[in-house]
Order: structure tokens, then sequence, then C-alpha cells
């Protein structure tokens, strides 16, 4: 393979690469602000009946919590319930809220830093792959 159709496969490649380096990044520079600056509350964990254009497996319950104002929040929960870690409805799970905008939220103990380094190391690997194809084609 060389020419132009090569020279594409490089390209986007390498664009993949660097889009998932930097979405895996972003994510844990994300967790680690909510980890520092989230103000800790408990969240009453509510059940919702899933629409048919829901496409979302599992479904995710609603977190509904008071913010430091007295705002009541009900946002939908980042990372949905599973048989190991069941967010059941009715419970209550520790979060953390943005004081800024509250809508962003971290439930504790169920970071998916491994998802986010998984898109670190994928982007890596895109990139030095497109890079030696690159060298390898040009």
């Amino acid at each position: 393979m060389g020419g132009t159709a090569g020279f594409a496969v490089v390209v986007f490649g390498a664009l993949g690469g660097v889009v998932a380096y930097l979405a895996g990044v972003v994510g844990l520079r994300e967790l680690r602000r909510l980890r520092r600056v989230g103000v800790p509350v408990r969240a009453l964990v509510l059940a919702r009946v899933p629409a048919p254009e829901d496409r979302s497996l599992p479904p995710r319950p609603l977190l509904q919590f008071e913010t430091e104002d007295g705002r009541v929040v009900e946002v939908f929960s980042p990372v949905p319930s599973t048989s190991r870690h069941p967010l059941p409805d009715g419970g209550y799970v520790p979060v953390r809220y943005d004081p800024a905008d509250p809508r962003q939220v971290l439930v504790d103990g169920r970071e998916r830093t491994r998802l986010e380094y998984a898109f670190v190391a994928l982007g890596l690997l895109m990139l030095l792959a497109s890079i030696t194809l690159g060298a390898a084609v040009l």
C-alpha cells in the first residue's frame, strides 16, 4: 500500500489516536478535579422507566441530592447499576458534585479510571502505529 491511500490511512490513524488520547487525558483530569473540588453528599437513587428511544444498556438511574445552597438537583448517574455495584432504587450513594455546576457528579468509589487509561493507551498505540506505518509508506 502506498501513495495517496497509504497517506490517508496514516493521517486518519494518527488523528484517531490523538482524539482517543485527548479523550482519556481530559477524562482523567475531570476525575481528579471532581475529587479535589467536589462537595461530598449522599444522593438518592431513583429508578427510571426507560423510554422506547432510550438505547443505553443498562439504563442509568437518576441521582437526586441537595446542594449546599438548598437546591434539589436530579442528574443521570454517570455510571450504570451493575450486579457487582448495584444502585438500588430508593438507596443512597455517596457522590461529589461540582459547586460551580452541580450537574457534574462523580459517584465515589465508582470512578472509571481504567476506561480513561484505556483511551490514553489506545490513543498512544494508534499514534505509534500510524508513525511506524507512515515511515514505511512514505
